[in-house]
């Protein structure tokens, strides 16, 4: 039997998807109601209610389990969701580790992020890289890089693990959160671009990774996930052009972004409506970071990513099929 923590959330919904799709016994978590993303396998899935903070749950989540994915994450660059945010990744990465020891899970795959690696003078970052302390490390990156030290700590306690390190994941559905908020952004012609360059993943990809990993005898590695590195203004104009919008036409300098940032927040507050653009989210968009995923692509030759520019039309036509629904 497999567990899967964050099943309801984007990458996990898509996990399950494939773990169901191969014909493998599942079990996932949620915390209180199951999302209509995975309506149509929902009754292939054994569910228990409960999150990672909850070891009562967690403990009865664990029977029987040989193998644990840990997607179950906040992912949040807002201030005032830091502190709960520290506490479910790390905390509650230490719960799922400590369980599953416990509880002899054969194999453990986490879920960090790019995140974690931290920042480096160049710029260009893999798995190589060694965290250091620094300012444009985000509150985000700060707490996967501790949930990564509960999952090795659980290795040095005989645990077999492994780890993927996404970019920034793109895919289909979630609109009001994370990269979701991309697309409704376009389609509402958002007209700020930055200079920035990160690296972006489809979500299917990461899902396939994972599951692959954990079918193979990898154990102790780490792998950058990411497909290619782009602009920020690049997936913005091409977002908005397989929406039928207008791209992105003001750049926006550092100085201007302080100040917008600090509108999208005023508006928020108004609204109640959250912004994908904060103080955090607005700094590191102008940065250009290069991610490099070889050791992936040379541990798992026979693996390929979708091309962005796939992701995004797949992205766009689902999201249009869903406009045309509600209107």
């Amino acid at each position: 039997m497999i567990l899967v923590t964050g099943g309801t959330g984007f990458l996990g919904s898509h996990l399950l998807r494939k773990l169901v799709n191969v014909g493998q016994p599942v079990r996932a978590l949620y915390r209180k109601e199951i999302p209509q993303q995975v309506k149509d396998i929902q009754h292939k899935i054994e569910w228990i209610q409960g999150d990672v903070l909850d070891v009562v749950a967690l403990e009865e989540a664990m029977e029987g389990i040989e193998k644990v994915y840990h997607c179950a994450a906040v992912v949040s660059f807002r201030p005032g969701e830091h502190a709960t945010m520290m506490k479910v990744n790390v905390e509650g990465t230490a719960n799922v580790v400590n369980l599953a020891i416990d509880a002899g899970v054969r194999k453990f795959v986490h879920v960090s992020s790019v995140a974690a690696l931290g920042r480096s003078k160049t710029g260009k970052l893999d798995e190589s890289c060694e965290w250091q302390d620094s300012k444009n490390n985000s509150k985000y990156a700060v707490s996967k890089y501790f949930s990564e030290m509960e999952v090795w700590r659980g290795r040095a306690e005989g645990l077999e693990v492994a780890i993927v390190n996404p970019s920034i994941i793109l895919g289909a559905g979630y609109w009001n959160d994370g990269s979701g908020m991309l697309i409704k952004n376009a389609w509402k012609e958002f007209p700020y671009y930055t200079q920035g360059i990160n690296g972006f993943t489809d979500v299917r990809d990461v899902a396939e990774v994972m599951y692959r990993l954990m079918e193979s005898e990898i154990e102790g590695e780490r792998f950058v996930v990411s497909t290619d590195n782009w602009k920020y203004y690049d997936l913005f104009t091409e977002m908005a052009g397989q929406l039928g919008k207008k791209p992105p036409h003001i750049a926006v300098k550092p100085w201007m972004a302080e100040i917008v940032w600090r509108m999208e927040a005023l508006k928020s507050k108004f609204t109640g409506k959250k912004s994908i653009l904060t103080k955090e989210t607005a700094r590191t968009a102008q940065m250009q970071v290069f991610y490099n995923s070889d050791k992936l692509t040379r541990t798992l030759p026979d693996f390929t990513y979708t091309p962005l520019k796939q992701t995004i039309a797949d992205m766009c036509r689902v999201f249009l099929q869903e406009q045309q629904q509600q209107s």
